[in-house]
């Protein structure tokens, strides 16, 4: 037994050896552990006489003395701008930095510990809460540890997503600048017993880990404390407010709101180059006017639905569609002037003097639908004048020329008259009564053919001169089509600049 138990022994002594490794390992887990405990026990001490005292209370010596707590923020990221329910979205940390006379010990009995971090739910922590908090949610902050000095300073940096109510104007939309402000102060606490000031005298928003938005850019952001007096209580209040000044960056509203605007506004102006009997006049018109109304539903997609003011491009759009509305109107009135000639008579004098005389003297275009009026210094020669240079008495149409019988201002009838002009070589010289009876018949049926040609020739030339009536009426009312189409075109364009103006004016010359 003796021999088995020294065996034993040698072969544990070899594995202890060849394991001194291991053996080191294990005496400084030890070591650590008891140093470990340390903080452990000031922890525990430190929590204890939280428990003690209680969580409730300021953790001041005297409780006539004023509590101070520094306070600041930390812009992290601009999450999002709800326009239509006014709320403006951040992640922020909070900075909070106080003294607790509780939390005070002495580093020599703890193995010089200077600094612990504790649970923040089992100290004090000061109740300053954000006035303007526009969320449902019940509590807005991640939970965070609390460093805690040994000279009772506390230092606790939460996370928090804040939904703060802002006052947005869109009446410059997408050209807008907004100001937000963010509003913290003790919710409980007058200033008597809880006074503000901030970290390190930093009167702003820390922005160093800030991320930049897409949408907006920071161009002023400051901070401030005020001290308000309530009608109920006379003890003062502070509040610290952060300011933050935004503008919209404008890239992605140029391409989807105002380069469609900009376009549609000059493919308006091509209805009124569209001739007026175009059916197609009318259907651009109507095409734009839906263009514009979509675009007008997509600006309300940006905008709060119960505003104060509506967007000025929002306005340019509604102008658009009004004076779209109003040129599909001119057009149907050009295009049924157009046609109207073909229908009616010749169109009222008060109207060709007013749009004839006056406005297309005015815009330049009378010359070039009035045709001038020539004399003719040349006299047209006549059957009268041809048959009387060269007379043949065998060719009874010259005959028939040279007494006028195509001229329809004489009359013929009786054989005297065709003696007068000569018609009487056309049938011979009379010898006898027989001959002047044949002479007779042969004149009478030579006058009613006569006639015949007259009344034929006078039904045509009444039917040339209606036609001719016709269609100088018909030019007049589309010469009227022509120069309205014309002052309405200028009209819009009028409009339309004054319009752009008035905008460019309000944009430019905000109010004070």
């Amino acid at each position: 037994m003796g021999i088995q138990a020294t065996a034993v022994f040698f072969i544990a002594f070899c594995l202890l050896i060849l394991h001194q490794d291991f053996v080191d390992g294990v005496i400084r887990g030890i070591g650590g552990g008891l140093a470990a405990s340390k903080e452990k026990q000031l922890i525990k001490q430190l929590i204890s006489n939280y428990e003690q005292q209680g969580r409730n209370g300021r953790p001041v010596a005297d409780h006539n003395h004023n509590m101070l707590v520094n306070f600041s923020l930390s812009l992290i990221q601009i999450m999002d701008i709800d326009e239509k329910n006014q709320i403006l979205k951040t992640n922020v940390w909070y900075h909070y930095k106080w003294v607790d006379q509780l939390l005070i010990w002495n580093p020599r009995k703890y193995d010089n510990i200077t600094s612990i971090r504790i649970p923040s739910d089992q100290i004090w922590l000061p109740d300053i809460l954000l006035y303007n908090f526009a969320d449902d949610r019940l509590k807005e902050t991640r939970e965070a540890l609390v460093v805690v000095q040994d000279t009772g300073e506390v230092l606790w940096m939460p996370q928090a997503m804040l939904n703060s109510s802002c006052s947005f104007d869109t009446l410059l939309f997408p050209f807008d600048e907004q100001q937000c402000e963010l509003k913290f102060g003790s919710w409980t606490y007058n200033g008597n017993k809880l006074d503000m000031g901030f970290i390190d005298g930093q009167s702003s928003m820390d922005t160093t880990d800030y991320t930049p938005s897409n949408e907006w850019t920071i161009i002023f952001n400051s901070g401030r404390k005020n001290v308000k007096y309530y009608s109920c209580c006379p003890e003062p209040y502070p509040d610290i407010t952060f300011t933050l000044r935004i503008r919209r960056k404008v890239a992605f509203y140029t391409f989807i709101l105002i380069l469609p605007c900009a376009l549609l506004s000059l493919l308006t102006m091509v209805i009124f180059w569209v001739p007026p009997e175009s059916p197609a006049k009318l259907q651009i018109g109507m095409n734009i006017f839906l263009a514009f109304f979509v675009l007008l539903l997509l600006l309300a997609d940006y905008t709060p639905r119960a505003a104060a003011s509506i967007p000025l491009i929002g306005a340019y759009f509604c102008l658009s569609m009004i004076m779209i509305t109003v040129s599909t109107v001119m057009a149907c009135i050009v295009a049924n002037m157009f046609f109207r000639g073909v229908r009616t008579n010749r169109a009222p004098r008060w109207l060709r003097s007013c749009v004839i005389d006056g406005m297309a003297r005015v815009l330049c275009m009378r010359d070039a639908f009035i045709e001038p009026r020539t004399d003719v210094t040349t006299p047209k020669k006549t059957w009268s004048t041809f048959v009387s240079t060269y007379r043949s008495f065998s060719d009874p149409e010259t005959l028939c020329a040279k007494v006028h019988l195509l001229d329809l201002d004489n009359n013929f009838d009786s054989k005297t008259d065709l003696e007068d002009c000569g018609l009487e070589d056309l049938f011979g010289e009379t010898s006898g009564e027989g001959q002047d009876d044949e002479w007779e018949e042969e004149a009478a049926e030579l006058l009613s053919d006569v006639t015949s040609i007259r009344e034929t020739m006078t039904s045509m030339q009444e039917k040339r001169d209606v036609a001719e009536a016709k269609k100088r009426h018909i030019r007049e009312w589309r010469i009227i089509a022509v120069v309205l189409d014309r002052v309405f075109f200028l009209v819009y364009i009028f409009i339309n600049v004054m319009g752009l103006v008035a905008i460019f004016v309000r944009v430019m010359i905000p109010e004070e």
